[in-house]
């Protein structure tokens, strides 16, 4: 019988606190809370998606209706309740997505429910996802039983925006916001994914992953799916930068480069170059965004710690003046925003790249290549 692949970010999903990637602070508040029998009637789980919001909710019903253990931090994962909780079968256990049942109807019908006992554990819990997306009349209903719910009932909310929530809700939960993990965070979990699934990879191919997912663990365990079947079962970096559509750093700098001196010809010779690979010309923006962030650093901080291509980094550090480059970066924001409406991406990019080649000033052009040209005879 042929087995079915499970993606990554369902199979490894955690099932206890002890497999949570960072949000060191809500495990550690919850475990206490837990241990003392110091429960809440709601909680309240926000922040950006792909950080845990659910899978928390999820850790937190098993750890309330575990036959075995009883109310602790540390669910057994073998009794009825546990295993239905992870299968998604357990009768005192609903999830329910508020994106897809917003009216006040729907909720009412969810509400009247809540005043019978749990069918086999000890709390019946309701998980409501994407909170915020209820109706204005739903929250209403809500409210009464929120506030005053009986005492074998527990709500369990998450969302991605708290602001859209009135602060009457707000009042009647315990909150606890989940942040961005970090990109060496996400590297090391993936890292370990992968020597589980005994799966050959590279170390750097796991760094793009991560920086590629911007702290979100979902987005960084679909793209490792994606890279393995693309790297053919190996997950290397070569394979994805071509996934990603990650650009040469050397091209960037040779964009900058060629504004400092003046070389309009190779300054769009350059960017056709940039066109010729089918690059996203948003991301070539955003990755020259991050170019500029990283000299404007150098020239406050010489002394900075930054990975990749140091000597250039430094090279146009020297080139340009401070304000140059904050010029520049303004540039580069307005062009981002404008980037949508140009007639294609690529002109887009070019004309923001012609912007700052227009608006570099002269004075500092003679300045600097002077300034620059000394500083390289005192090095020889």
């Amino acid at each position: 019988m042929t087995t079915i692949h499970q993606v990554l970010a369902r199979k490894w999903r955690p099932r206890c606190f002890e497999e949570v990637i960072g949000q060191i602070f809500v495990v550690q508040a919850l475990r206490n809370a837990l241990n003392q029998k110091y429960l809440h009637h709601a909680y309240l789980f926000t922040g950006p998606s792909g950080v845990g919001k659910t899978t928390f909710g999820r850790i937190l019903v098993k750890c309330l209706n575990c036959e075995n253990n009883g109310i602790s931090d540390s669910p057994c994962h073998i009794c009825n309740s546990c295993q239905e909780i992870d299968s998604g079968r357990s009768p005192d256990f609903l999830e329910v997505d508020a994106a897809s049942r917003t009216k006040v109807e729907d909720l009412r019908e969810l509400l009247d429910n809540v005043q019978y006992m749990p069918t086999k554990g000890r709390f019946k819990v309701y998980l409501i996802d994407e909170v915020h997306m209820l109706s204005g009349h739903s929250f209403n209903a809500l409210l009464k039983t929120l506030e005053e719910p009986p005492s074998h009932v527990k709500f369990i909310l998450a969302t991605t925006n708290r602001y859209k929530l009135p602060i009457t809700v707000l009042s009647r939960c315990l909150q606890f916001h989940l942040t961005l993990l970090l990109p060496k965070q996400i590297t090391i979990h993936c890292q370990y994914i992968l020597q589980k699934e005994n799966i050959e990879f590279e170390k750097s191919a796991l760094a793009l992953l991560a920086r590629a997912a911007n702290g979100n663990m979902r987005d960084a365990l679909s793209l490792l799916d994606q890279s393995i079947i693309y790297g053919n079962g190996k997950v290397l970096t070569n394979y994805v930068k071509d996934m990603l559509g990650i650009i040469d750093p050397s091209l960037l700098f040779d964009i900058l480069e060629s504004i400092a001196w003046e070389k309009g010809n190779d300054l769009l010779n350059y960017i056709n170059r940039l066109a010729q690979q089918g690059i996203d010309f948003s991301n070539a923006l955003a990755e020259l965004l991050t170019l500029l962030h990283e000299i404007a650093v150098i020239q406050v901080v010489p002394d900075a710690k930054i990975k990749d291509n140091c000597a250039r980094l430094h090279q146009l550090a020297n080139l340009f003046h401070c304000e140059d480059i904050q010029l520049f970066y303004q540039i580069g924001l307005l062009g981002q925003r404008d980037l949508p409406y140009s007639p294609s991406p690529k002109m887009g990019f070019e004309m923001t790249l012609l912007r700052m080649f227009t608006f570099y000033p002269e004075v500092s052009i003679t300045k600097i290549k002077n300034e620059f040209t000394k500083k390289t005879c005192n090095k020889v």
